[in-house]
């Protein structure tokens, strides 16, 4: 009987993009569903009524929610090619850090380029912090991972494409080589990887699609 996976995602969002790196990584094939964030679909609502939000992957009809969440769901049933360590001491490390980008890094890089005086300035210096705080994590190591991208690298990946293309729109000049030569030696390793390579968004379809945001925002 052959497996049924869906995912629900919208090709602008890296938090969609997160899943399909995933899948991609374990070879799953699925099919995928484009979503009108403006106009969200029936089954979109009703796979996931409680945050009615993308990314939605849905295996054999059973519906998870939340990028993070739905990662590690792939890993562990799809055993081949881990994304997560082996070692459980390893494994909450990389929730750890999985978490403080999605609930320190990325506000903060959203509200220094998308924000409005008082508190843009806040959280420039807050996007700064925990810039540090990754360049000092990575290290000398090619990946957050290791030598090979692992939950981390992909939970960043709006560092990888996206944070650059916010950066361009709004003028800011945060995360550059001089400031964060790690970092940025990391983004091209990471734009490059077979399994991210393949599944980025057009550069510049993502300025025109954000370059709205941007204008609306400066309004």
């Amino acid at each position: 009987m052959a497996e049924e996976v869906k995912l629900f995602g919208f090709w602008a969002s890296p938090f969609s993009r997160r899943v399909e790196i995933a899948l991609k990584i374990k070879g799953v094939k699925y099919e995928y569903k484009e979503e009108d964030l403006t106009n969200k679909s029936p089954l979109l609502l009703k796979y996931n009524p409680v945050l009615k939000k993308i990314p939605v992957l849905v295996h054999n009809g059973n519906p998870i929610a939340e990028s993070l969440v739905i990662i590690e769901y792939i890993d562990e049933t799809w055993k081949h090619n881990p994304i997560l360590p082996q070692h459980p001491y390893d494994r909450a490390l990389a929730r750890f850090w999985a978490r403080f980008i999605e609930e320190k890094a990325v506000p903060a890089l959203r509200n220094s380029t998308l924000g409005k005086g008082k508190e843009r300035e806040v959280a420039i210096g807050e996007a700064c912090e925990h810039l540090k705080t990754l360049e000092n994590e990575l290290g000398d190591k090619k990946f957050f991972g290791g030598e090979d991208i692992g939950l981390v690298d992909i939970a960043a990946n709006v560092l990888g494409i996206w944070f650059g293309v916010f950066q361009e729109l709004s003028g800011l000049k945060l995360l550059t080589e001089e400031k964060f030569p790690k970092l940025s030696k990391w983004i091209h390793e990471h734009v490059n990887h077979t399994a991210i390579k393949e599944n980025l968004p057009p550069r510049d379809k993502l300025i025109e699609f954000f370059s709205a945001r941007f204008e609306a925002a400066s309004k």
